[in-house]
């Protein structure tokens, strides 16, 4: 059985949000880690307008932090959480969403991130993380499945240190490039899919979208993995 996780960054709705929903749809995820999402006027209406757009749902993520999880129709949810992190003065305030979903007989636990552009926040957030999705993992018995934007590329220290528990879906089966920075001229891979031993990687790479809408949509590239477990 195989389950879809996406994880995209959508520039707080700035931009072309048709052509974000479609790009949405185009990846046909069965959870979606949402980066960027909307977090001042209206906020919750604008993300729902959003997933309703693509054909999902949020099921979880706090206004502050900017992240959040969203599903599709048959991905049943079992337990959701949102967590600021540790606040450092002068930086943007970050969090994690950490919900456990089934589809198709696939349970994972999985986390919404986007590190900070400073690395001793990026690296501090990202033990934060793995401690708080960790414990709900452990108790659900699940794999853990953890998606963003970490604002590094591979070989820095949030990434390395990551990939101690987890592995990157990218290098496991690549599917395209990778890269997903920015979106009209793409030359970094920040956006990536990370997973527990015990997860199978089909595939993991770029979205076949409509390369219109995928420079009008945000200014990153999406990212889905297909996953097998259980």
């Amino acid at each position: 059985m195989m389950i879809r996780v996406g994880t995209y960054n959508v520039r707080s709705m700035y931009d072309d949000n048709a052509a974000l929903a479609r790009v949405i749809r185009a990846m046909a995820p069965d959870v979606l880690c949402v980066q960027e999402a909307p977090r001042l006027l209206r906020w919750r209406h604008r993300r729902a307008e959003l997933a309703r757009a693509a054909g999902l749902r949020v099921v979880t993520g706090r206004r502050w932090g900017g992240v959040a999880v969203l599903v599709a129709p048959g991905t049943r949810v079992l337990h959701r959480e949102s967590h600021l992190l540790r606040p450092f003065a002068g930086l943007e305030r970050r969090g994690v969403a950490i919900a456990v979903v089934e589809h198709e007989g696939v349970a994972i636990t999985v986390a919404s991130v986007h590190l900070d552009l400073v690395a001793p926040a990026r690296l501090f957030h990202a033990v934060e993380i793995m401690g708080l999705a960790g414990k709900v993992a452990s108790r659900f018995g699940t794999p853990l499945v953890l998606a963003g934007d970490v604002n590094e590329q591979p070989g820095g220290p949030a990434w390395s240190y990551l990939t101690r528990a987890l592995a990157d879906c990218y290098l496991l089966a690549p599917r395209g490039d990778g890269l997903t920075f920015s979106a009209r001229r793409p030359g970094m891979r920040l956006d990536v899919v990370f997973a527990a031993p015990g997860i199978a990687v089909r595939s993991c790479g770029g979205v076949d979208a409509d390369p219109a809408d995928l420079t009008a949509a945000t200014d990153h590239l999406p990212v889905v993995a297909e996953l097998l477990a259980g």
